[in-house]
C-alpha cells in the first residue's frame, strides 16, 4: 500500500522535526526554574481562560493533538503496535522521558496535559490507521 511506503519514509524525519519543536522551536528559551504540572487540565483551563487569542488556543490545544496523530500509524512499521494498549503504553513511556528531558533542561515544562493531549492524538491516528487498513488500495 502506498500509504505505508510514504509513512516509512516520513516518520523518522517527522519525529526529528517534532523533537526540535519540543526543545528548540517557537523561540524557546530556558526557564529560570524547573516546572512540573501534575494536575490534569488545570494548566489547560488556565491557559484558555487567560489567553485572549483564539488562534493561540487552537494552535496550542489542537497542535498538541494533531502533531501526534502520525504516531498512531506505527503498526505499519511494527506489528506489536496493532495493539492500542501496547502502542499507548510504549508511547507514554517515551513521552514521559521527553517531558522529563524538557524539565531537566528547562527548555520546557513537564505537563500532564501534554501527555493527555498527545495521547489523544496517537489514539486518533490509531483509529485512522484501522479505518485505512479496512480498504484495499
Amino acid at each position: 500500500m502506498i500509504f505505508k511506503k510514504i509513512y516509512r519514509i516520513f516518520i523518522l524525519p517527522y519525529t526529528i522535526f517534532l523533537l526540535y519543536l519540543m526543545f528548540l522551536g517557537f523561540g524557546r528559551e530556558q526557564h529560570e526554574a524547573n516546572i512540573v504540572r501534575l494536575f490534569p487540565f488545570v494548566s489547560t483551563v488556565f491557559f484558555v481562560q487567560n489567553t485572549t487569542s483564539w488562534e493561540s488556543i487552537i494552535i496550542n490545544l489542537l497542535g498538541n493533538i494533531i502533531m501526534f496523530i502520525p504516531f498512531g500509524f506505527l503498526g505499519w512499521l511494527n506489528a506489536k503496535y496493532f495493539s492500542l494498549k501496547k502502542l499507548i503504553v510504549d508511547f507514554l513511556s517515551v513521552l514521559i522521558i521527553v517531558e522529563a528531558l524538557q524539565y531537566l533542561t528547562r527548555l520546557g515544562v513537564f505537563d500532564i496535559d501534554d501527555l493527555a493531549l498527545n495521547s489523544l492524538g496517537v489514539w486518533i491516528g490509531f483509529q485512522m490507521r484501522k479505518f485505512i487498513d479496512n480498504f484495499k488500495f
